[in-house]
């Protein structure tokens, strides 16, 4: 499979993880507190990344990586959702799906500031499809799915701000062990988000909630997470963002299919915009003359994919990780942004 279209397809599954979770985070956290709906959500990606970051297969976190850790735990795991789950209590479960669109811009424009990524003229307008698809999905809605409070909205952009730092932040990460990274994330995120409901004796949430924001935090974070991890070893934080930005629909269409109703005709046009987005990643083609340098480093490998040469007693069959050396190579073919393949770009 042509590597930007794998890394694709693993985005858009992280998508509709995370997109199916957001109205069902809306109500069964109606009546927690913010802090406590974040400590669950997360407690719940903890949960379920455990097992695989115990038995980790790909490179391992290094001592070094624990400062981004606990910064990417404190935005992506603490700051968010928090504002996330307060934010939520304040909107429509339909507007602020759709206001999740903006964290695909922000984390294409950080990961362009930060890392110099390569972002097309395609996939410029891949985002721009899918921003118009939430226009179009919000425009169609009813005055009950429009309303909100100002502060809601606003707790909302924060949270999305917050995540879009956290996408681009966590990209050096993503040649980790996906269920490591997302297990400490999580963990980290959990234990502050914890020691902050106590502190404020944060309103806690029904036993049946309780559960439904635990399997909520399992799906929509712990595998979406793990998803989005490995969509953006291969294919850069930029593409995976924009490819996420199906995630909002999804949640926008369960939110409509759970009587958050929406108008057919916009939600047809909202589908078509969707759909040529998601369409113009899915069929992105790149390659150019490009030179590896002479290196020794470790990350997740295979032996099929013209890049490792190197020897072993019994060739693996699947991808495996242990440190490796590079010679130098100049050649052409297709490829991602994946770790041999991250040209920065004036």
């Amino acid at each position: 499979m042509r590597a930007i279209l794998k890394g694709t397809l693993v985005a858009v599954a992280s998508a509709l993880c995370f997109g199916a979770t957001t109205p069902l985070v809306q109500r069964a956290g109606r009546d927690a507190g913010p802090f406590a709906t974040a400590f669950l959500l997360y407690a719940g990606a903890s949960i379920v990344s455990l097992p695989g970051a115990v038995k980790a297969r790909h490179a391992h976190l290094r001592r070094a990586d624990l400062p981004r850790i606990a910064l990417v735990a404190l935005l992506g795991a603490a700051v968010a959702p928090t504002f996330f789950a307060w934010g939520l209590q304040r909107s429509s479960a339909f507007s602020a799906s759709i206001l999740l669109n903006l964290e695909v811009v922000f984390t294409v424009l950080l990961a362009r500031m930060l890392f110099r990524e390569s972002v097309s003229r395609r996939i410029v307008l891949a985002v721009l499809l899918m921003i118009g698809g939430g226009i179009f999905t919000l425009l169609g809605s009813t005055g009950a799915a429009r309303t909100g409070s100002a502060w809601g909205t606003l707790a909302l952009l924060a949270a999305v701000f917050a995540w879009a730092l956290d996408n681009s932040l966590a990209r050096p990460l993503a040649d980790r062990d996906a269920a490591q990274v997302v297990g400490a994330k999580s963990l980290v995120g959990a234990v502050a988000t914890f020691a902050l409901c106590v502190a404020t004796q944060d309103a806690w949430p029904s036993l049946a909630a309780s559960a439904a924001l635990l399997a909520c935090g399992g799906l929509g974070y712990g595998v979406s997470l793990q998803l989005y991890v490995r969509a953006q070893r291969g294919i850069g934080a930029a593409r995976t963002a924009s490819v996420f930005a199906l995630a909002p629909f999804v949640g926008a269409l369960l939110a409509w299919l759970m009587a958050d109703r929406a108008g057919g005709v916009s939600l047809a046009i909202a589908s078509s915009l969707f759909g040529l987005g998601a369409w113009l990643h899915l069929s992105e083609r790149h390659h150019h003359a490009h030179t590896h340098l002479d290196q020794e480093h470790e990350h997740t490998h295979r032996h099929d994919d013209g890049h490792h040469a190197h020897t072993h007693d019994t060739y693996p069959q699947n991808e495996h990780s242990h440190p490796h050396r590079h010679e130098r190579i100049d050649h052409t073919h297709e490829h991602g942004e994946d770790l041999h393949h991250r040209h920065e770009e004036a």
